[in-house]
């Protein structure tokens, strides 16, 4: 069984704890997730299954959406709701310009030291053990990209105003690697009140989507009836890959590692050059291997990941 999951997380388990759960329902050890999602955070967590293991690092890349909750005038330990109240900050008032010009400044690249409870290894330790321990390490911050970051909903006691825990629904679309809860709480901070991220859910990673993700409930589901439509194929990680299929004969060349000619192509829907990347693809439309244009002694196609068993 090859292919990627969309699973709808749900909040309340870890990412790991949802592998392990596929991993049992599907009677497979090879089952991983492309990134993690917090245990309080719920959405989009694509699993990859088999071979398509072997693409974990690409579906990593892929941007991401979410749909936060901002919570303003409270700052916790932790940057979100897991964590204990560290400042309180009742007596304020900000207008809602002032609220949308700081948004504004988040956009674009920006730089973030990663928070104590994350998974990031300092000398060997996830920061998430030390801070357990109530440990605090240096950390180094890290450029990330916030695309775009848009107000959807705003609760607060006063229509005009907003003031001590007034809540904010964010829509962010932003670069692998973004602490969303350290956004929140950097938000707080430059807008003089404090903050902490009170919810969060991924909308998308890359391609895949919560609208079409299926819960663990219904892949169980499935899987009782005989049932595997929840599996995708590979190709679904590959969006914006030119894809090309590839001469039968090809294939024991290519599971070896071995380069192909141009001419061993079956169809190119695009013009190819040297450095290009290409997904191999059988006649069937399986997925290969994916392969480099290069430039040895004449042009030729070098695998450099190969799928076939």
């Amino acid at each position: 069984m090859d292919g990627i999951i969309n699973v709808l997380k749900p909040p309340g388990m870890s990412s790991h704890q949802v592998v392990s759960f596929i991993r049992r329902l599907l009677k497979t050890k090879k089952v991983g997730h492309t990134g993690t999602l917090d245990p309080g955070a719920s959405g989009v967590l694509p699993l990859v299954v088999g071979n398509a293991t072997k693409l974990s690092n690409y579906l990593m890349d892929h941007d991401k959406t979410y749909l936060a909750e901002l919570t303003l005038g409270i700052s916790t330990t932790s940057q979100d709701a897991s964590g204990t109240t560290s400042a309180l900050n009742t007596n304020f008032s900000l207008s809602p310009r002032k609220l949308a010009d700081c948004l504004a400044s988040f956009q674009g690249t920006i730089s973030q030291t990663p928070p104590m409870a994350s998974a990031i290894r300092v000398e060997g330790k996830r920061l998430y053990e030390l801070y357990r321990q109530g440990v605090s390490v240096p950390r180094k911050p890290r450029q990330v990209q916030v695309h775009s970051i848009n107000i959807m909903a705003l609760w607060s006691e006063e229509e005009d105003k907003i003031g001590f825990g007034t809540r904010v629904l964010l829509r962010i679309h932003c670069s692998k690697g973004t602490y969303v809860r350290t956004l929140c709480h950097d938000l707080g901070e430059k807008l003089g009140v404090g903050g902490h991220m009170s919810f969060l859910t991924r909308l998308a990673s890359g391609p895949f989507h919560s609208s079409e993700a299926h819960t663990l409930e219904e892949i169980a589901a499935l899987v009782e009836r005989g049932e595997d439509r929840f599996l995708l194929p590979m190709q679904e990680a590959l969006q914006g890959w030119t894809m090309v299929k590839v001469h039968p004969l090809m294939q024991e060349r290519i599971r070896h590692g071995n380069f192909i000619l141009p001419q061993h192509f079956l169809d190119v829907p695009a013009t190819l050059t040297v450095g290009d990347d290409v997904v191999l693809l059988s006649v069937e439309g399986d997925v290969l291997a994916l392969a480099e244009i290069k430039m040895a002694d004449q042009i030729i196609c070098q695998p450099y990941r190969v799928f076939m068993r």
